[in-house]
């Protein structure tokens, strides 16, 4: 199956959440909650699903804040790869945490 690849480069066929919505795992749901939220931000298990980012029918529930989102969407590009201003500091927390997301992105910017 061709990865599904959010704005940051984040392959969402491998992603925890994306793989609990689509199975609809309460369990893992749950259990995703759990491990993502802190005494600053708390996640239910209904804000962790998601279907991916680059559409609007579930999002995990930080999506709707998340910089890197709302920029791509304003330049009506797929992801940031396709960006003329890529890569940029909006990226660069995202990418700390997980650098294949990274590794995606310039692959695609590469090919422009």
């Amino acid at each position: 199956m061709a990865p599904k690849i959010a704005y940051c480069g984040l392959d969402c066929l491998k992603c925890p959440a994306y793989i609990a919505t689509v199975e609809n795992n309460t369990d893992q749901l749950t259990e995703l909650s759990k491990k993502w939220s802190s005494p600053e931000m708390q996640f239910s298990p209904e804000d962790i699903k998601c279907k991916g980012c680059t559409q609007s029918v579930q999002l995990f529930s930080w999506c709707s804040n998340c910089d890197i989102r709302n920029c791509a969407m304003s330049r009506n590009i797929e992801n940031c790869g396709y960006c003329g201003e890529y890569p940029c500091d909006k990226l660069t927390p995202s990418h700390e945490n997980n650098p294949e997301a990274r590794t995606t992105l310039d692959r695609i910017h590469e090919k422009l």
